[in-house]
């Protein structure tokens, strides 16, 4: 029997199946195959926050010592220091900024500096906060405070640094590290008195001083927060002469100062 081209619908249908099973296999066998791993990008960071850089701390070692409270106090040298002192600091700002301070620069309350009645001008001094540690290292550029009971007025950024701005005063220890003379002997003195409310209360205490004090040099000149004030110049600015109009000199308004010029 010749042989036909046509096939019967019977191996037609078994060469669609064997076709199809290959098909299934080839597809098995490249499923097992693994596949690469998608890449997942992390998270992006959160926003950055605008906290403020951390305050540098200086000196910042307490002792038991740190948190007495002594009034006003003046010692001898001890360890690196030339001289130290206890007492209240406050500070002054805005009223004096600008002006010139009694070393001849013009105060910047932005500057660390200080006033100090008694320390040689140009002084370097380490203001410690006994409360809370807190130091900082000015130079006394100006006098003051004319204030009882107070020791030293900070410039407004030696003061935040001591954490003085916020409370207005608070209990201190100053050591001398520096100074261009010496800290507890010789220099120039005066005694300076107020402030008086009135210009004419001012010129009658002059009056009476001169009167009392015949070789001595008095002005009165106003102070720059308002007031009078009136300053006593003594001999050669003699120490102990000084001392002896401030121990004589009583006024009923106002405070008596002895105060160092140099």
């Amino acid at each position: 029997m010749p042989c036909s081209s046509s096939l019967s619908p019977v191996r037609l249908t078994a060469l669609r199946y064997s076709a199809a099973l290959a098909v299934l296999l080839l597809l098995a066998s490249c499923g097992g195959k693994k596949k690469a791993a998608k890449y997942n990008p992390p998270p992006p960071p959160p926003p950055s926050q605008n906290y403020p850089p951390p305050q540098t701390k200086t000196d910042t070692t307490r002792s038991a010592k740190n948190t007495q409270k002594t009034p006003p106090a003046a010692r001898k040298p001890n360890g690196n220091s030339l001289f130290t002192q206890e007492g209240y600091a406050s500070w002054y700002g805005p009223g004096f900024h600008n002006r010139r301070a009694s070393n001849g620069e013009v105060y910047d309350m932005n500057a660390m500096t200080a006033a100090h009645r008694d320390f040689p001008l140009n002084s370097v001094v380490r203001v410690t906060n006994e409360q809370t540690g807190h130091s900082a290292v000015v130079r006394i550029t100006d006098r003051g405070p004319f204030v009882p009971n107070r020791i030293i007025d900070l410039s407004l950024a030696a003061a935040k640094q001591v954490d003085v701005w916020k409370s207005g005063t608070a209990m201190v220890k100053l050591e001398v590290i520096s100074a261009p003379s010496p800290v507890d002997h010789g220099g120039r003195w005066c005694v300076q008195i107020g402030a008086l409310s009135r210009q004419k209360d001012a010129i009658k205490l002059k009056e009476h001083l001169l009167e009392s004090f015949e070789t001595t040099q008095v002005i009165q000149f106003p102070a720059p927060d308002g007031g009078y004030w009136v300053r006593v110049k003594v001999p050669q600015d003699d120490k102990k002469r000084a001392q002896e109009v401030a121990r004589a000199t009583h006024v009923s308004e106002g405070n008596v100062f002895l105060v160092r010029l140099d």
